[in-house]
């Protein structure tokens, strides 16, 4: 067999292999492909994830609500738990979702306990205010109609929400932060049942 032929038969071999190999292998479309495939698959799983945490977060604030009015606990009040568990469990399937996405919460999870402590420390007044008003709501000191007197302020009481307790003070409306009624003496001169005036018999 001579040089010439034993050439062309390796080179006819060589062509082959490649030809092959370039059938058996993906191109690089293909792969491109499969790879947004994939990812548009666990895109939509995070979405349905997030969504069915969606709607329980919904259901938990609407029974928490309905539970706290129930029990006769402050509407203000059941309000404002309904929403803490809403958002705790909008925050824990958001975390879920990203999970499911391949993206490491770990960092995330870190940076949000830092934003919370520097909010907390730059809204500690709000922060003070919101929880004396929830203690406030709960052990009842006083209730609408009393007129208290807490240091310099004195009137009736005409609400008490999260952050304020609202007083009339010869015709004047005082709005006590919370954090204040909470933390200083409530001295209360006269309570909604005796200060409701006598009414007489005329049999």
């Amino acid at each position: 067999m001579s040089l010439a032929s034993l050439f062309a038969k390796s080179q006819s071999s060589f062509l082959l292999l490649a030809k092959e190999e370039e059938v058996s292998s993906p191109s690089v479309w293909d792969s491109i492909e499969g790879h947004w495939q994939e990812l548009l698959q666990q895109a939509g799983m995070s979405l349905l994830i997030f969504a069915g945490f969606w709607v329980v977060a919904k259901i938990v604030q609407k029974v928490l609500t309905k539970v706290g009015t129930s029990q006769h606990i402050d509407q203000e009040l059941a309000s404002f738990i309904g929403r803490t568990a809403k958002i705790s469990v909008l925050i824990l399937g958001l975390i879920t979702a990203l999970s499911h996405l391949g993206i490491d919460v770990s960092a995330m999870v870190a940076g949000l306990g830092l934003t919370g402590f520097a909010l907390g420390f730059a809204l500690k007044d709000v922060i003070s205010n919101v929880l004396a008003g929830v203690l406030i709501l709960i052990y009842k000191p006083f209730q609408k109609d009393d007129c208290i007197k807490i240091k310099s302020y004195e009137g009736k009481v005409v609400s008490t929400d999260l952050r304020y307790t609202v007083l009339l003070s010869d015709g004047l409306t005082v709005y006590v932060p919370n954090s204040l009624l909470f933390t200083d003496a409530i001295t209360v001169t006269c309570d909604a049942v005796t200060a409701e005036p006598e009414i007489e018999s005329t049999e």
